[in-house]
């Protein structure tokens, strides 16, 4: 039976949202459906000119956005929040059909939404609100720290979670006053068109929100040397060009980049929970999570028993091209990634690796599905043993002491998330805190963390610079402005007092302070 594409999911809908994308050379690139490589519609590409326009308009749209107040502008997010859970159906749709994912991780994908406009609606008033501090003088001086919109932030957002990171990554750029113009990933530019489209209904004003289209090395160049501040979600590779590029232009940038996450369970772990944990962690969104798991490391004592349950649960997953909520594992997002899976197991099988279950492609289902894989034996000499491959394969690895656990755990170049599972919760986190990455989940994959929008999400290595969420995740998108307030002019020597004398006067109020504590 032929697969059916969402009904919501039309031409008609389909050519409005790519009509947003400015393009002047009549360029265009095929968007597809995933689970059948039908083209949907044609997407238009930008020229450097049509970056260039994109940005003119959003910073004169910027111009008022930013005089509007705090109050007014938060006005707008929360009605944003209820068209995105009013119209979840049509976005799920969205995401599915561009990026091939399974509904259920499509549904996921959906919440950051809400749960970072939620956050920082609640949040941003006390971030952004001017702080008064102490002045050099004591009463007759002080000095308040503004935050001001840095002007319209650049945003690169991956295929992997389009919507998520096109969306997401906005809402406390304009939450502070600042203009956007989003590169989505060719292969899925339309949940964040759509996303786009819904912030307007809300009372975005048009033209604050751009998005150009194009192949990175054809579009990025432009877009960074015309923003004041750019969010970079993607491989570390492309992130160190962004960043180079940003660092001549004298801008800020993030840039959340790959990993090669790590998993330690330890002797006292429930193994019920950890397979459970396992699925998602190795397989969650089809293995294309920047935050999944591609190394697990077993003790020596449970090993044999977590490594025949797990095989026996992944083999039992449910892999499927539908627009329901049946399957639990969906497509790669293209053929070329599929194949790039594929080479990497390849690669270790040829060089000695086993492969316990999976290890193939299945063009029964979808011209780009890859079956979920464990492998044992990997080593870095594998491309699968070192490199991210992003995908639905994972290595099992034994280890005997803590201490070796850990060793192995943070045996990479990369630093963006770790996961470790344990029954004495208290060890499991000192454990965890051994482990250089940004990220560490204890008795969780990567939910925990990263859903906890309070606290700043980030790499470390090679995993990236800087962070989304939290304070953080609102003040970078902002310059601090110092403005010193005298209210009598102290600052020199009283008229008729020798230098010296006052040098003495300056010492010992100096002194005076640190022992009152003013200073």
């Amino acid at each position: 039976m032929a697969l059916t594409r969402p009904a919501a999911v039309t031409d008609r809908f389909l050519e409005r949202l790519v009509s947003r994308v400015p393009s002047t050379s009549g360029g265009t690139w095929k968007l597809t459906e995933v689970y059948t490589g039908e083209v949907l519609v044609e997407l238009p590409q930008s020229t450097p000119a049509d970056i260039e326009q994109a940005f003119a308009t959003a910073r004169a749209a910027q111009a008022e956005w930013s005089q509007w107040p705090l109050k007014k502008r938060l006005k707008v997010f929360k009605k944003f929040h209820s068209l995105v859970l009013k119209h979840n159906s049509t976005i799920v749709d969205l995401i599915q059909v561009e990026s091939g994912k399974a509904r259920r991780m499509a549904f996921e994908e959906t919440l950051d939404i809400p749960m970072v406009a939620g956050y920082y609606i609640k949040r941003a008033p006390k971030v952004l609100a001017p702080k008064k501090h102490a002045g050099p003088v004591p009463m007759v001086s002080s000095s308040l720290e503004t935050r001001q919109p840095k002007g319209v932030v650049g945003i690169i957002a991956p295929w992997n979670f389009p919507f998520a990171t096109g969306i997401s990554d906005a809402i406390p750029a304009l939450i502070a006053g600042n203009g956007v113009v989003v590169k989505p990933d060719n292969k899925t530019a339309l949940s964040p068109l759509y996303g786009i489209e819904l912030l307007e209904q809300a009372g975005l004003p048009k033209g604050l929100f751009q998005v150009v289209c194009g192949e990175g090395p054809d579009v990025g160049p432009t877009l960074i040397d015309n923003a004041n501040y750019v969010m970079f979600t993607g491989s570390t590779n492309t992130g160190r060009v962004i960043g180079e590029r940003a660092g001549r232009n004298l801008i800020g940038a993030c840039l959340e980049l790959g990993g090669k996450n790590p998993m330690i369970v330890l002797p006292d772990a429930n193994l019920d929970d950890v397979v459970k944990g396992a699925l998602f962690g190795a397989f969650g969104n089809t293995g294309q999570i920047c935050m999944h798991i591609e190394r697990m490391y077993i003790h020596d004592t449970i090993y044999d028993d977590f490594k025949r349950r797990f095989v026996e649960a992944t083999e039992a997953l449910v892999v499927g091209a539908a627009y329901d909520f049946d399957p639990e594992v969906g497509s790669l997002v293209s053929v070329d990634h599929k194949d790039r899976v594929a080479s990497h197991v390849e690669d270790a099988v040829a060089k000695g690796a086993t492969v316990l279950t999976g290890g193939r492609e299945l063009p029964e289902i979808g011209p780009a599905f890859y079956a979920p894989t464990i492998l044992e034996g990997v080593t870095k000499e594998m491309l699968a043993g070192v490199g991210e491959t992003f995908g639905p394969v994972v290595a099992l690895h034994r280890y005997r002491t803590e201490d070796e656990a850990i060793a192995l755990a943070n045996d990479t170049d990369y630093g963006l998330n770790a996961s470790v599972w344990g029954g004495d919760i208290d060890n499991a986190i000192r454990v965890g805190r051994r482990i250089h990455s940004g990220n560490v989940n204890i008795n969780d994959i990567l939910a925990t963390a990263y859903a906890s929008k309070g606290t700043p999400s980030g790499g470390v290595k090679q995993s990236g610079v800087g962070a989304r969420h939290g304070d953080q995740g609102l003040l970078k998108y902002t310059d601090c402005q110092n403005v010193g307030i005298l209210k009598k002019q102290v600052m020199g020597a009283p008229e008729g007092v020798p230098f010296e004398e006052n040098v003495k006067q300056q010492i010992i109020g100096l002194r005076v302070m640190r022992k009152l504590g003013i200073r």
